[in-house]
């Protein structure tokens, strides 16, 4: 947790903090469901990968359309 904190904090050197957080709170979310995949063995179903892949896509285009 404090760990990303930190790299929030270093985010919003570069970018503005409304993007910055979106960002933070995305990868965070991408994060979790890929570790309690891999090291709790949490059964995903294929919407929930689906859905994983777009959240993904759109923590993507929000920084490449941001011009940061």
């Amino acid at each position: 947790m404090a760990l990303s904190f930190f790299f929030l904090i270093r985010a919003t050197r570069t970018l503005p903090l409304g993007l910055a957080y979106p960002i933070w709170t995305g990868v965070d979310a991408v994060g979790s469901v890929i570790v309690g995949s891999l090291l709790f063995k949490d059964q995903l179903s294929l919407s929930t990968w689906f859905f994983v892949l777009i959240l993904l896509v759109g923590i993507i285009g929000i920084k490449v359309t941001s011009g940061h």
